[in-house]
């Protein structure tokens, strides 16, 4: 059963940024974007590199190792070298909090 868990402050994350979230021994990586929040698995399918290190360009995140990127909303890889997609998770802003569904 999915259960929702309290991230953070929606004012703790930057536009166009991300913060690294640790649950139950798995690692999420929750971004704001335009004023919405949205949730993946926090490591890249590549190599395992914490997300959270690279960098946010609109929807899309950039593997700070080796440059491969997804898009944050449906977690679809986007290019050699990533071609595994990331798991997404629902993600929402209630009373100013940052809840996320896993």
């Amino acid at each position: 059963m999915s259960e929702w868990i309290s991230v953070c402050d929606f004012d703790d994350i930057d536009d166009e940024d991300m913060v690294r979230f640790d649950h139950a021994g798995h690692t999420y990586a929750v971004y704001r974007v335009e004023e919405r929040v949205h949730a993946t698995d926090g490591l890249c399918t590549h190599e395992k590199i914490h997300l959270c290190d690279g960098l946010v360009m609109g929807h899309v995140v950039e593997c700070p190792k080796h440059n491969g990127r997804f898009d944050i909303r449906d977690g679809r890889a986007l290019g050699a070298p990533v071609c595994v997609n990331l798991k997404t998770y629902p993600a929402k802003v209630e009373g100013g909090r940052v809840l996320i569904q896993i």
